[in-house]
């Protein structure tokens, strides 16, 4: 019989093949949109020509950015793509902390690998002892936790994340890491030194559509490299990722973060005053407790509002919302009202 705890199709649950809403809640990129820096270096990459195969200015790039060597950058077709290639790479169960980033899972699926999921951070640690005990170091499987983590924006003690990347091997998923104020990234990123960082900068830089991120490994890691097919990222995505390292870039997202703060703080406080139950994350979304969140989601698309059910990540009375401007934000809220006492 088929397993359909982790389903083989993508759970993503916010872009449908209806038409566009009026307004995206479901996706997490910044709702400030696209960094104007990173869209121009975007906009002049000549598609004329292949990439080089290797990346080797890429890598050197973003290796002068985290303080490492180019051989531990490895770059790939978004977050994703990697951790497909990270599972294919380490054979042995994969060990996540439910609710979290259907990916990890899916790709377990693909590679024929267990997956074993667990809902506290003291499991967690307690499946990497048994595998530490049990299983030779190549054999040991892989865990993911991400921080902040999806959907439910939970940051995990730092502590806890320097403990299981002890043990390891350990994949630390910063997709978000970046929304968050500057000194709680300092602070992951340090904690997370012993783990594979996976770095997805469209989200941050609002161009979630452009499918490119990247990895930073403890150590060399040869085989991520070799597993990868040829020319993983266009000359687009390598003009992306090297401009979202840039000062221009960067300096945007640091003047975004309290924007985002201010943005996501005013929705919680509508939806509190709806009655809803809120968990808010120090990123750009937060979760919102609705009762029926596929029959809510539903109503709200017929409202021209796409919100995230995440009944997909085993919480079906839940919606997950990104901070949104005054004006989106007050029809999210009206709609919401008037499906709620309905």
């Amino acid at each position: 019989m088929a397993d359909h705890t982790f389903p083989l199709l993508p759970q993503h649950g916010g872009t449908d093949s209806g038409p566009e809403p009026r307004w995206d809640f479901s996706t997490n990129a910044n709702p400030l949109g696209a960094c104007p820096a990173v869209l121009e270096a975007v906009w002049a990459a000549d598609l004329t020509r292949y990439p080089d195969p290797h990346y080797v200015a890429l890598r050197q790039a973003l290796a002068a950015h985290h303080a490492t060597d180019p051989a531990c950058i490895v770059v790939g077709t978004g977050v994703s793509e990697l951790i497909l290639r990270l599972v294919r790479a380490c054979p042995g169960p994969v060990l996540v902390l439910r609710p979290t980033f259907s990916e990890y899972a899916r790709c377990a699926r693909i590679e024929g690998r267990t997956v074993r999921a667990v809902t506290s951070p003291a499991n967690f640690l307690q499946h990497q002892r048994e595998q530490c005990s049990t299983h030779p170091q190549d054999h040991r499987g892989l865990g993911f936790l991400c921080w902040p983590n999806n959907p439910d924006g939970e940051c995990c003690d730092l502590g806890f994340l320097v403990e299981a990347a002890s043990h390891g091997p350990l994949v630390a998923d910063l997709a978000y890491a970046p929304l968050c104020p500057r000194p709680m990234l300092d602070a992951i990123e340090a904690a997370a030194s012993r783990a594979v960082r996976l770095y997805a900068p469209n989200k941050a830089f609002g161009l979630t559509g452009l499918r490119a991120g990247y990895a930073v490994t403890p150590y060399p890691w040869p085989e991520l490299h070799e597993c990868a097919a040829s020319w993983p990222v266009g000359p687009d995505g390598v003009a992306f990722l090297q401009a979202t390292i840039g000062a221009p870039a960067l300096d945007w997202l640091e003047a975004a973060r309290p924007v985002l703060t201010d943005w996501r703080r005013a929705l919680a406080t509508g939806l509190a005053n709806l009655g809803c139950a809120v968990r808010e994350s120090q990123a750009s979304f937060l979760m919102a407790e609705v009762g029926e969140a596929t029959t809510v989601a539903a109503a709200l698309r017929r409202h021209g509002l796409r919100v995230r059910d995440c009944t997909s990540f085993g919480l079906p009375g839940w919606i997950r919302l990104r901070a949104a401007p005054p004006e989106p934000r007050a029809a999210l809220l009206a709609a919401l009202r008037t499906e709620l006492r309905r």
